[in-house]
């Protein structure tokens, strides 16, 4: 029924193995369509499933924000919190530029450029969690305090709205 049982070797998964993280790697069964579908697959709830977003902030500089489930970025939230009065999401281009991911498979491991992570509160109010791998239709489910122990460095804050 879930397919738990591959491997993938992929910057994410080096990276995790290097941080020693426990992890499991998932494999879509098909193309994902939606959030709903991509929990269901998992056996999550869309609340466990991490969205890696990367917003350029100016010439050259950008950030990631992961946010859990359905939410939705809050702009002004984001714009106050990086003292930033204009800021855009990034194209397609400029996350597989920025990452080194194609966008459906971001992460804040194995990424290519180093780049400010600010997490969401929502993604530490679950136990259990997946986050990009690197690989379209693949995901890796870890536990969140696992993803804050193996990050270098990154801000926890309120970057969603309700």
């Amino acid at each position: 029924m879930y397919n738990y049982a591959m491997k993938i070797t992929s910057s994410v998964t080096l990276a995790l193995d290097k941080a020693w993280v426990q992890y499991q790697v998932f494999k879509h069964p098909g193309p994902v369509h939606s959030l709903e579908q991509a929990a269901e697959e998992r056996g999550q709830r869309p609340e466990q499933v991490v969205r890696s977003i990367l917003f350029r902030l100016g010439q050259g500089e950008f950030a990631m924000v992961l946010v859990a489930g359905p939410g939705q970025v809050s702009w002004s939230a984001l714009r106050r919190y990086l003292n930033q009065s204009r800021l855009t999401m990034a194209s397609e281009q400029e996350v597989l530029a920025i990452t080194g991911y194609v966008t459906g498979a971001v992460s804040p491991f194995g990424l290519s450029t180093p780049l400010r992570i600010l997490i969401d509160e929502s993604v530490l109010a679950e136990e259990q969690i997946s986050i990009g791998s690197g690989v379209r239709g693949v995901t890796v489910l870890l536990k969140s305090k696992d993803l804050l122990n193996s990050l270098h460095s990154y801000e926890i804050g309120q970057f969603q709205q309700s």
